[in-house]
């Protein structure tokens, strides 16, 4: 077993590059990765019913440990970055169905990739975790109204279909996954370890199925999609640093609310795309490009931050 949670871990610590090699296999050879995409609402209940498997009840007692920092980041999730989105799509002009796939990735809640970045930071890893849990409980009622708020200018949309979408694909099988977890205890800690394995999978094949799938439209505005992403995730963690600085937060907790605003479930935007604009597929795009950015942003960043502390721990006391 040891052997298979090294071959996990290397997997994981070399996600970015899965992502990227798969979506390029996808640019180039679409037909072997196209027909996944009828799979996408599936693999991604999968990824949050690991989620919930790996969640306790201390995940939640967080909040009372730290209820100023986890307001802080959840309000600066569902506030920064769909304000980002569309502040970037009104400054770039973009075409209706890219704007409507970058305000819906906006809008989503953090993913756990975050909780990751933050460990690998050196930052507070069980704020982060958190702040992860209590915007995704959330992200039913606010992921819609929010996009409601911010897309309908573009195209008509139906938030409470929106809303039951998020309830069928994250909050129930998160439900479900805690629920098995309480009932079988020690029977799936051994499973547990398993699941970032099939996560990864998971979302690699989600990404190359949306590349696959929208080659045509990526090669047309594939890097304008690519700028306003870099732009939005980068803006994510600038704000999300800023505004937890600015209300005095200690260090290690402004590192991992940073990251936090700044990762998405992009996973999330690229299936509500895929259900609600199944007729434009390109609205998916941005998720799907998003997924890959912030998974080589996020670990350069933690690697920053990780020496920076590495750094401060070794420098003599003057």
């Amino acid at each position: 077993m040891s052997t298979f949670l090294r071959f996990t871990q290397f997997i994981q610590k070399t996600f970015a590059l899965w992502v990227v090699l798969f979506a390029g296999i996808a640019l180039i050879v679409p037909e072997a990765f196209v027909w996944l995409k009828v799979y996408i609402i599936w693999m991604l209940g999968i990824i949050m019913f690991g989620m919930g498997m790996t969640m306790t009840v201390d995940d939640f007692k967080g909040v009372l440990h730290s209820p100023k920092a986890v307001l802080i980041g959840v309000v600066a999730q569902f506030m920064v970055m769909p304000a980002l989105a569309y502040l970037l799509c009104q400054l770039f002009q973009l075409p209706p169905a890219i704007a409507i796939g970058v305000i819906l990735v906006g809008c989503c809640p953090g993913g756990t990739a975050s909780n990751v970045i933050t460990y690998m930071a050196k930052g507070n890893t069980a704020l982060s975790v958190a702040c992860t849990s209590v915007s995704t409980i959330l992200a039913p009622v606010f992921t819609p109204a929010i996009f409601y708020l911010l897309a309908s200018q573009w195209i008509e949309i139906n938030a409470l279909s929106m809303l039951g979408s998020i309830l069928k694909v994250v909050l129930f099988p998160i439900i479900l996954g805690l629920m098995v977890r309480s009932v079988l205890k020690q029977k799936v800690a051994a499973y547990i370890q398993v699941m970032p394995l099939i996560s990864v999978v998971a979302i690699v094949a989600i990404v190359a199925a949306i590349i696959a799938g929208s080659k045509t439209q990526i090669l047309e505005s594939g890097l304008l999609i690519l700028a306003v992403v870099a732009l939005h995730n980068g803006l994510g963690y600038l704000l999300g640093f800023g505004a937890s600085r600015l209300f005095k937060l200690p260090y290690a907790d402004s590192k991992a609310i940073a990251i936090e605003v700044g990762m998405q479930n992009s996973g999330l935007g690229v299936a509500l795309a895929a259900v609600h604009f199944a007729a434009s597929p390109i609205t998916a795009v941005p998720s799907a490009i998003f997924s890959l950015w912030h998974n080589i942003s996020g670990p350069a960043l933690a690697t920053y931050w990780a020496s920076k502390a590495n750094q401060i721990k070794t420098d003599p006391i003057e």
